[in-house]
């Protein structure tokens, strides 16, 4: 045990400072899962050689990692915007009627159950130290373990797509077409239950719900690809 745990051995941790890279990193590793994996059994079910089939998965795998990370980017950019837009909204009002923000803190305050004069004492001391953080945090819900980072997100909603992404080549390996397709499959539905339940347990939750949430809704987007791709081979396309 070091000084500080001695010093302050209650010590609590929570995962909201990680929200939003772990809601990136989670979306992006089942989204290469499902979605590399889908095009490569899609390929595959319409009869094309294992070349054609590593071609898919490739571009995919590429075009999806950029399509990713441009899309987290953009979304939680355009939230920084938010957050910006109220931070000089906020500032305003307290450069012109500070007495009506601190009225407002105080109503805050009361409706989380502090009597009325207690309420009035937290909000001034509170006004008086740092007005801006406190509005911020206790009107509009915005600290800094919440903030929105872009290319924080970004990133890792590129790189955990690529990881989920290269797990349907393992399917390769089989020997035949047929063979190629189900153990594309099936090593798809194995990493969508990994990532379920890692992201289960990054984030806290029971882990059997999550994953078969994944692993059913990852099923249910390669079989409907193969379909397609059985329809088009049928179709001689």
């Amino acid at each position: 045990m070091n000084f500080f745990e001695m010093v302050n051995p209650h010590r609590e941790t929570h995962r909201a400072a990680h929200a939003g890279w772990l809601r990136a990193a989670v979306l992006g590793a089942n989204d290469g899962l499902v979605s590399t994996a889908s095009l490569m059994v899609g390929i595959a079910a319409s009869g094309a050689p294992a070349g054609g089939v590593v071609t898919a998965g490739l571009a995919g795998l590429a075009a999806g990692s950029m399509a990713m990370a441009a899309g987290e980017y953009v979304s939680v950019s355009s939230q920084v915007d938010v957050e910006r837009a109220d931070r000089a909204k906020e500032e305003r009002e307290l450069a012109e009627d500070p007495d009506a923000e601190l009225e407002e803190l105080t109503g805050i305050y009361q409706e989380r159950g502090l009597p009325r004069p207690l309420a009035e004492q937290v909000a001034a001391t509170l006004h008086e130290k740092d007005p801006l953080t406190t509005h911020l945090r206790d009107e509009l819900g915005y600290s800094e373990a919440t903030a929105a980072r872009p290319l924080q997100a970004a990133l890792a909603s590129a790189a955990s797509f690529l990881v989920g992404g290269l797990v349907p080549f393992l399917g390769l390996l089989g020997p035949t077409t047929a063979g190629r397709l189900w153990l594309i499959v099936a090593v798809a539905l194995v990493g969508l239950a990994v990532a379920g339940v890692l992201g289960a347990r990054v984030a806290g939750t029971k882990l059997l719900y999550p994953a078969l949430r994944v692993v059913i809704g990852g099923g249910l987007a390669m079989l409907i690809t193969a379909l397609v791709g059985q329809l088009a081979h049928v179709a001689g396309l």
